[in-house]
């Protein structure tokens, strides 16, 4: 990985961040430049916001944040580092959403393509039978 590469970070309640993205490298393998932090119960709002700061410190200028959802600590700490750190922030994690974000990641800054990443997060929710009858029809 470059250093201009953009990074990522996983935000969640819990470990599920964490394995989401062991459960992605056996899809895509080896994931470099991912990084996740789980909040834990025990966690404090402050020693939370501090660990997510160092690792956010670290960061290039234009990585990403994804949190698990929306009004939650998570987000709440993400989107308050994003006031004095240049970074992208989307809530709704998901599988391919994270796969669409480690894919665009080298490609320059991830701030860039936020919408594209929302698009896709939202995309991703699909009714599957509805989808499989769908694609039934399309091929008779």
């Amino acid at each position: 990985m470059n250093n201009l590469s953009s990074q990522i970070l996983i935000l969640t309640h819990g470990d599920w961040g964490k394995q989401l993205k062991e459960s992605l490298s056996m899809i895509i393998g080896h994931i470099d430049g991912v990084f996740d932090i789980a909040l834990m119960p025990n966690d404090t709002f402050s020693e939370y916001y501090q660990k997510v700061e160092q690792q956010v410190a670290k960061m290039p200028e234009g990585s990403l944040i994804i949190t698990d959802f929306i009004g939650g600590t998570t987000s709440n700490t993400a989107a308050r580092l994003s006031l004095d750190y240049k970074i992208g922030v989307i809530s709704g994690l998901s599988a391919l959403l994270l796969i669409e974000a480690i894919n665009k990641k080298d490609e320059g800054p991830l701030i860039y393509v936020i919408n594209d990443l929302v698009a896709v997060g939202q995309g991703s929710c699909k009714d599957v039978l509805a989808e499989i009858k769908q694609k039934s029809k399309e091929n008779q």
